[in-house]
């Protein structure tokens, strides 16, 4: 059976993942990832809402209303977990203590840029962590789907929508391809094997580089 284009995004996702790191995942498609680390890794996964140690996702006997993450779903918790305030918790993020964020995005541009905090209109409850999450965490890794509802490039040369930060993004993961920003400029690294250059090129605004060293999946 065939992976959804979600399913391809988290499986690439999690191999960003390292044994022993500290970990921030995002609202949405993110949260998604925790399911998918090896069950030999030894990953804290932090939440900015307060808890360091998230585990899967629970079953319908392990639900706890009181145990969520920033997205308010229900979560588990690991052997070693902690509890603490917001404050702390920024504390953690704005320090440098996070060996990698995976957040979500709405576009992200070819120098890097991020957005996804809002739709002008639309109403938002807040920026959420992730301003802080981009600028604090020593790595940072977008994913989304290539193009959106309307079939429009989410990969653009500038970005659209209201900034979440500049020149933050360090990898970019799409069900079509992988990205990275460098000095260089933005660089394809990575392409399904479902699609020619050609038509990656015509689903994509941004300007990049391909890789000599291409790999395809």
């Amino acid at each position: 059976m065939a992976l959804t284009n979600r399913e391809r995004i988290v499986k690439r996702a999690v191999q960003e993942i390292r044994d022993g790191m500290y970990v921030n995942l995002g609202i949405g498609m993110p949260t998604l990832v925790a399911n998918e680390i090896p069950k030999d890794y030894q990953v804290m996964l932090q939440s900015e809402n307060g808890l360091l140690g998230i585990g899967p996702y629970p079953t319908e006997s392990e639900v706890d209303p009181d145990l969520i993450n920033a997205g308010k779903e229900t979560v588990t918790a690991v052997k070693g977990a902690a509890f603490f305030d917001s404050a702390e918790s920024f504390a953690m993020i704005r320090g440098g203590h996070l060996d990698l964020a995976i957040l979500g995005g709405m576009e992200v541009s070819e120098k890097g840029d991020l957005a996804n905090w809002m739709i002008p209109g639309k109403l938002v409850k807040g920026m959420g962590g992730a301003m802080d999450l981009v600028h604090g965490a020593k790595r940072v890794v977008v994913i989304m789907e290539h193009l959106s509802k309307k079939g429009e490039p989410k990969v653009r040369k500038e970005c659209t929508l209201p900034l979440t930060g500049q020149g933050v993004v360090d990898r970019l993961i799409t069900e079509l391809a992988v990205f990275d920003f460098t000095d260089e400029g933005m660089v394809l690294i990575e392409k399904s094997k479902d699609i020619t250059l050609e038509e990656l090129k015509s689903k994509t605004e941004a300007d990049y580089i391909v890789s000599p060293n291409l790999v395809e999946w």
